[in-house]
């Protein structure tokens, strides 16, 4: 399984996110690369992705993308990541 974490650089937010993202898997004990990128980049990245996890304000940037869109309102939330994930897989 692949995720993608968006932001708007795909610097500080993305980063943070694929951070979280990695620990959230790891507790469910679930394998899945996980890639960072920005909003300019994200249809060449994820286009073998099942998840692409962003910000709300991006979630409209993203529309048309064949992978799951899920928005986290707080990337640093484990349990809020850990939800929507869960919730994505079932």
């Amino acid at each position: 399984m692949k995720i993608v974490t968006v932001c708007g650089m795909g610097v500080g937010t993305s980063a943070l996110l694929k951070f979280n993202a990695d620990k959230v898997l790891d507790s469910l004990d679930l394998d899945a690369r996980v890639v960072a990128t920005d909003v300019a980049s994200v249809r060449k990245v994820s286009r073998d992705a099942q998840i692409i996890l962003t910000t709300p304000d991006l979630k409209k940037q993203l529309t048309g993308l064949r992978a799951e869109i899920i928005s986290i309102k707080n990337v640093s939330d484990l349990e809020e990541i850990s939800a929507k994930i869960s919730k994505a897989l079932l």
